[in-house]
């Protein structure tokens, strides 16, 4: 599978083209970790967004002095996507349980491409509010 096509599925990047996916992945690097090597540490200022091409990953996160395990990601799983659009430090820890390769798109090409395409800015901006719709729709369910 492609570059192109592990950011086509990426939620972040449902409204976009072809052409603008294209765009990010040319800026998109891989890069392979070993079991027990930390890929982000909580508080630490985001780089990119992270797609896992192979492998597992912990999450955990640190909060009153204890940590707390969040969970497991695997093959075709997103994380750090906020960072593409805040400058707020991670909120979790993200290890390497086994060998494990990531597509890394770097915050600062995202941003240079958004500059120089604004229609991919708009996209975005559609798809995160499509995002925020179905939390609220889903934090009224839970509600009523």
């Amino acid at each position: 599978m492609s570059s192109v096509d592990y950011l086509a599925k990426v939620p972040l990047f449902a409204s976009l083209d072809h052409k603008d996916l294209l765009t990010l992945s040319a800026s998109a690097r891989e890069r392979q970790y070993q079991p027990g090597e930390e890929i982000v540490r909580q508080g630490d200022t985001g780089v990119g967004l992270f797609v896992l091409t192979n492998g597992q990953v912990r999450v955990t996160q640190e909060r009153q002095g204890q940590s707390f395990d969040l969970g497991v990601l695997e093959h075709g799983q997103v994380f750090g996507e906020l960072s593409l659009l805040d400058d707020l430090p991670r909120t979790a820890t993200i290890t390497a349980i086994e060998p494990s390769m990531v597509i890394i798109v770097p915050i600062w090409d995202f941003r240079a491409a958004l500059r120089d395409n604004p229609s991919m800015a708009l996209n975005l901006l559609a798809s995160l509010s499509q995002r925020i719709r179905r939390i609220e729709q889903q934090r009224q369910q839970q509600q009523s």
